[in-house]
């Protein structure tokens, strides 16, 4: 019985990286690498501008108000 087309690459990507053991090692390196600089990113470069501008949880209309004004 012929399965089907993606069971066969699901099954060859589970089966890569079951076997991998230096690999495996990287990728969760690169992951939580990638989660820090995320984080860092968001905390100090992108401030939450429309939750101190926006008066009385107005947040509609402070974002209309800043696309329509410039």
């Amino acid at each position: 019985m012929k399965k089907g087309l993606l069971f066969q690459i699901f099954h060859l990507y589970y089966d890569g990286f079951r076997k991998m053991t230096l690999g495996k090692t990287l990728w969760t390196i690169i992951l939580i690498k990638l989660a820090i600089i995320f984080l860092v990113l968001k905390l100090f470069f992108f401030p939450d501008f429309i939750n101190t501008n926006a008066k009385n949880g107005d947040k509609a209309g402070f974002v209309s108000k800043e696309i329509l004004n410039r």
